[in-house]
């Protein structure tokens, strides 16, 4: 039988191990702080611990760290490394060193269901969630996690589809028990499933990116599938009720193609939408994926958008494109080995 991990765990199912386990309640605390803090990768370095109860707790149980299985190396220094999935299908998490940051961007699904025109991974249909367990393995297990300085949840699959497992990461990586990081250095991004985004916001302080792509909503829908349940003006309206200006920050992604969502008029649509709301737009260049008419917006068509933008007070920037030639940038991920 295979052994239960323990990494991914909260305080409290520590507790009940260490309750089935014959372990004293404190033991909970020595146990969290080595898988956390130590970054044990088994439960004979948890030398707090008895004899007896590493014993026992071995009976049943393992840490659950996975190296990653295969490692792609960008020649800007962006590492795309593959782990563990589900339903047959392993999934992707990039390391993206900048100067004096080091951001991880993790997945939370393999695949994912939500069906976006110009995603990799929504191409490859859902194939599981992930458990804490996983997300926390990319976290410990990438190699450089050391450094990390940020963790950025938009990686494969949609975070608000997998919502109870995100906040279980969440806890983990900010609680004293846990990593004790600070919710600022925490990013979700989100489609805008408006009741799991509402807990979201209402339970945790992290950052939060939405992806827009499109001000005008048939235009969104063709592009977003989800834009039919969950319209962007919508979310927008429900973001209007929080604080971005003190304790968080909003970021609203917008992927830029040529002759669709790229001219004056969008962006003057972009504006009026986000009226009000304080938030930046983020505008990203599309990376072609293979059989797909969508063409990535010029660089003149690109910053004219961004200046537009900033003339009508929206705070907008130009992404740096990074992992490209690893196929590692944003909506490329696939969750595949390569030869």
């Amino acid at each position: 039988m295979e052994k239960i991990r323990l990494i991914g765990m909260t305080l409290e199912e520590l507790r009940r191990v260490c309750s089935e386990c014959g372990l004293p309640g404190f033991a909970a605390k020595q146990i969290a702080r080595r898988l956390y803090v130590n970054r044990a990768e088994s439960i004979d370095e948890m030398t707090e611990l008895s004899l007896k109860g590493r014993q026992r707790l071995n009976e049943s149980y393992c840490v659950g760290r996975k190296a990653p299985k295969a490692q792609a190396l960008s020649s800007d220094g962006t590492l795309k490394a593959l782990f563990d999935g589900r339903g047959g299908r392993d999934v992707e998490a990039v390391f993206i060193p900048d100067h004096d940051r080091a951001t991880l961007c993790v997945s939370s699904q393999a695949g994912c269901k939500m069906g976006c025109r110009f995603c990799m991974t929504g191409r490859q249909g859902f194939h599981g969630n992930l458990d804490s367990a996983d997300i926390i393995n990319q976290i410990l297990s990438i190699p450089g996690s050391e450094e990390l300085t940020n963790i950025v949840f938009m990686g494969m699959g949609e975070p608000m589809d997998n919502l109870p497992e995100v906040l279980k990461a969440i806890e983990v990586l900010t609680a004293p028990w846990g990593m004790a990081w600070s919710p600022k250095r925490i990013t979700v991004s989100t489609i805008g499933k408006i009741p799991e985004l509402k807990q979201l916001l209402e339970l945790t302080k992290v950052h939060i990116a939405i992806s827009v792509h499109s001000p005008l909503s048939a235009e969104r829908a063709e592009l977003m599938p989800v834009e039919r349940v969950w319209p962007v003006e919508r979310v927008i309206d429900l973001l209007r009720n929080y604080d971005f200006a003190h304790q968080r920050r909003l970021t609203l992604e917008y992927i830029m193609w040529r002759g669709i969502n790229d001219d004056i008029a969008h962006a003057d649509a972009l504006a009026r939408l986000v009226r009000g709301v304080d938030c930046r737009v983020n505008l990203i260049r599309y990376h072609a994926l293979p059989d797909s008419d969508l063409q990535t917006a010029s660089e003149r068509t690109m910053i004219a958008f961004r200046d537009r933008l900033n003339e009508k007070g929206v705070t907008a920037t130009i992404r740096a494109s990074r992992g490209e030639d690893i196929q590692a940038a944003c909506g490329m991920l696939a969750g595949e080995a390569k030869k």
